[in-house]
């Protein structure tokens, strides 16, 4: 139990925890004490913030970069490989776009209260909009840089996006030599950043605490009420794509329901008490291997299912987004959350097998300058991020036995007495 009280997402859940008690007492008991509070926490919350946002850039730029040269390399590996790297594409766009009409939906349904909203504003007064957004016209225009490091510096993500894509595909044009290179390049700065990121998510629980501490003094429990809604609409988002998954398997895998929820549960609980698609990996292909699906297959499909498929990631990651446009009232247009659709996608596929914590800022910073929206409230939906960050686990692995069952019951590479053995079994 002690281990399992120190990990850092632990920390950083109990430092937000202390933090909101300890404002919240601030500001019932000793509202004078607030201004002086605010002013010492204030400034080390956004300092730590500055340090995750900081590696951003240059993390986006190299994850899409060496993603896509792995992916390019994987596709050309086998007809298995390219079968299921098309159907990865559909689930993570799918996801995506399910996010785009969801979260609205869900947020219509049952809105963030007025209140909480109000007094959050208030208490990020400093978390300005990234910019207003254009007209429909100047935002396409835009889209494309004129100068790539005029777009790094002023933190233009979908320019910036747009470059590493072009750049990246290009890369896979050239001659070996210079293209393994150029990835092992981009490699090296991707590790170090993780490494970086690695020792800012060390210090979170000063930086969290601070954070909380500050907007807790200045709102009192509306800070609470809000991080609850954020994390129960957040979290349906996750939960109703992942059941997604279930359809995928009946109908792309070829098999039955009880069944393959009855093959599903051993990964679905290793998947609960580690948050981790890789270390779930020996369970899905002992399961997978029970249902029918020959090693030949499982042992392609999984490890790429792993590396690359973030069911859930496009749609939670988008959600995320589109919450904080809601809470500071920003408008949304279709070009907006159209380019940040494409963006979730991207930026999902682009990712690694690391906690929630890690990846979080990087995943949605560039998300949340596409809409329009600040930045800063995510140092503090960050500390809640273990929650959400469950049923990213869930869905991703349900869906990467989905994806595996549905290969499987295609592919000419597969047995036809496996497929047959899928039919024979209903039960």
């Amino acid at each position: 139990m002690s281990a399992k009280l120190n990990t850092p997402s632990t920390r950083i859940l109990l430092s937000l925890v202390a933090g909101l008690a300890l404002g919240t007492a601030l500001a019932a008991g000793l509202p004078g004490a607030v201004p002086t509070v605010t002013a010492i926490a204030g400034p080390i919350g956004s300092a730590w913030l500055n340090g995750l946002q900081m590696t951003v850039i240059p993390l986006v730029f190299a994850l899409l970069v060496t993603g896509i040269a792995e992916t390019t390399a994987a596709a050309q590996s086998g007809a298995i490989a390219a079968r299921s790297i098309a159907i990865i594409l559909v689930v993570m766009i799918s996801s995506a776009v399910a996010s785009a009409i969801l979260t609205p939906l869900f947020l219509r349904i049952v809105p963030m209260p007025a209140a909480s909203a109000k007094a959050l504003r208030g208490a990020l007064v400093d978390a300005a909009p990234a910019g207003p957004v254009p007209p429909l016209g100047e935002f396409l225009a835009g889209m494309v840089p004129s100068n790539v490091v005029a777009a790094a510096a002023n933190g233009a993500f979908l320019s910036l996006i747009l470059f590493a894509l072009v750049f990246a595909f290009a890369l896979t044009k050239i001659d070996r030599t210079g293209r393994d290179v150029l990835t092992s390049f981009f490699a090296a700065i991707r590790d170090a950043m993780l490494v970086m990121i690695g020792w800012i998510i060390w210090i979170a629980p000063i930086g969290v605490f601070a954070l909380a501490l500050s907007v807790a003094a200045k709102t009192g429990t509306a800070a609470v009420g809000a991080l609850f809604h954020y994390v129960a609409t957040v979290s349906a988002v996750g939960i109703v794509v992942s059941l997604f998954a279930l359809p995928l398997a009946v109908w792309g895998g070829r098999i039955a329901l009880g069944r393959f929820l009855r093959g599903s549960a051993p990964v679905l609980a290793v998947a609960l008490s580690t948050q981790s698609s890789l270390a779930s990996l020996p369970a899905m292909l002992r399961s997978t291997e029970a249902l029918g699906v020959p090693v030949a297959t499982s042992g392609v499909v999984l490890p790429l299912a792993v590396a690359m498929l973030r069911a859930t990631g496009p749609a939670m990651n988008l959600a995320v987004a589109i919450y904080v446009a809601a809470w500071f009232g920003v408008p949304l247009t279709f070009a907006t959350l159209s380019a940040a659709t494409a963006i979730a996608v991207l930026t999902s596929l682009g990712s690694v097998s690391l906690p929630g914590q890690v990846s979080f800022i990087s995943a949605i910073a560039p998300l949340a300058v596409t809409l329009g929206v600040p930045v800063a409230p995510l140092g503090l939906l960050v500390a809640v991020e273990t929650m959400p960050d469950i049923f990213r686990t869930l869905g991703n692995v349900i869906f990467d036995m989905a994806v595996t069952l549905t290969v499987a019951a295609r592919s000419t590479a597969t047995p036809e007495t496996a497929a047959d053995a899928l039919l024979r079994d209903p039960a």
